[in-house]
Parts: structure tokens; sequence; C-alpha cells
């Protein structure tokens, strides 16, 4: 299943680069949040929707790009959860810190993930425990790593007062910027040791993330230690979290 999903995803790369690298148009929308949507979110979603449905056709999908409602999901407890294109807004920024994200979601933890950089080809995997990094036909294993003083990633796009606060009172750290599912990656990989997020984030920005960087040793845990849950609920919001080693 796991080659199957990567596969998936770098089909789905594809289609996103076309539009990146100017082959396709841009066509950008803003949705009723005002974040915005690009002809490469829904090449990169149909081409992912028509993939899964053909390979696991009971298995049901959530995806940034066509949410069900809350009526047709409320009861799901094995679900494909999707974010086509994570990190919008760095696609727009031509920065290169966007992924492709496929997570299944098992009574509400995700059991497989799959983050996908298109433009350098480096897919971030994992299943059954384990994690892996494939760069240039390599693949590795990979796992959380200590160091002092920590690295702590941040995101790109949302340094709010909350976090400003809170890395002011961390002690002795450095910090780096990043984009996207990134940020799980990183922790998952053992180039950096904390991410914390206060602000806003949906069930599709973390479920991929979550699983490689879970399989890779680290906590996913919100505020009052509880690991994120991705059991169906009304709203899509997650509550803040921190990715960690401990």
């Amino acid at each position: 299943m796991l080659e199957q999903i990567c596969q998936l995803a770098r089909d789905a790369g594809a289609e996103i680069m076309q539009v990146y690298q100017g082959h396709q148009p841009l066509n950008v929308m803003h949705k009723k949040d005002d974040s915005p949507v690009t002809a490469a979110d829904l090449a990169a979603h149909r081409v992912i929707k028509q993939g899964l449905s053909a390979l696991f056709p009971a298995v049901p999908l959530l995806s940034e790009e066509d949410p069900p409602s809350w009526q047709v999901r409320q009861h799901w407890q094995r679900y494909w959860l999707v974010d086509p294109l994570d990190g919008t807004k760095e696609f727009l920024h031509r920065n290169g810190d966007f992924t492709v994200n496929i997570a299944l979601i098992e009574q509400g933890q995700p059991v497989l993930g799959v983050v996908y950089v298109p433009v350098t080809g480096v897919m971030y995997a994992a299943a059954d425990g384990k994690a892996w990094k494939e760069e240039q036909g390599v693949r590795r294993e990979i796992k959380v790593q200590d160091a002092r003083p920590p690295l702590v990633v941040v995101s790109r796009s949302h340094l709010d007062s909350e976090l400003k606060d809170y890395l002011h009172q961390l002690g002795e750290h450095q910090t780096v910027a990043v984009g996207s599912s990134l940020k799980f990656c990183l922790v998952a990989e053992g180039k950096a040791q904390l991410y914390p997020r206060f602000g806003p984030t949906n069930v599709w920005d973390t479920a991929a993330g979550h699983a490689v960087a879970a399989a890779a040793g680290a906590q996913v845990n919100d505020w009052q230690g509880q690991p994120l849950s991705y059991l169906p609920r009304e709203s899509f919001l997650n509550p803040g979290f921190r990715v960690s080693l401990f």
C-alpha cells in the first residue's frame, strides 16, 4: 500500500510542477476563509482522488479541496486525509516549501503517511511504526535526534505573539523557518528537535506529517499533553500542538 501511495503523491507532484514551471495557467482563487487555491491544488486533488478511488474504493476520502459534510463523515473510523498541495502560499512565493500530503487514519490516528516535496523529489513516508526519507532514489530509515541547543522549526507564514513568548521562555535555542508539513519532517529526520504551533491548522495540514514524525519517534501532542486526534468532528481545526522528542 505504501508504495502505491508514494506513487500517487509523485503523480500529484508532477501535476503541481506543470503549473509551478509555467506550463499550465496558475488560476489563483480564494476560498471563504480567504486562503488561496490554485489550479495546481485542484489538479493534484483530482489525481489523488481518482487514484485512491481506484485502489481502495471502500475507504472514504477527506481532502482539503473537497471536504464531505459532517453528516457524511461523522461515523468514519478509517479514511484517507489529504492535502493535495500543502503550503499554497509557499507555492505562490516560489520558495519550494510545499508538499503533497496523504495520510490513512484509523481509529483517530494516522497509521500511514506520505509527504512528498515536488520541487526536490524528496519523499518522506511512514507505515508500520517506521519512517523513511527517500532522496535521489536512496531510501533510509529516519529517527529523531537530540541536540543542544535545540533547533526549533517555525512556520514561514505564521509567527504569532504566543509563539514569540514561548520561544522567549524556552531558553537557549536556534530557530529555522520552514513552510508546509516539512516542519514535522525536519523533526522526524533529526535535523530539528521541536516544532511548537499555536496558530490555526486544519487536520489535513498535519496528518501525514504527524504519521512521519510519530513513526520516527516524536511526540505529537496538544498543549495539554494529549496526542492529536483525527476522530471525526464537525470542525476541521486542530488545537495548538507541539512536535518534540519528549
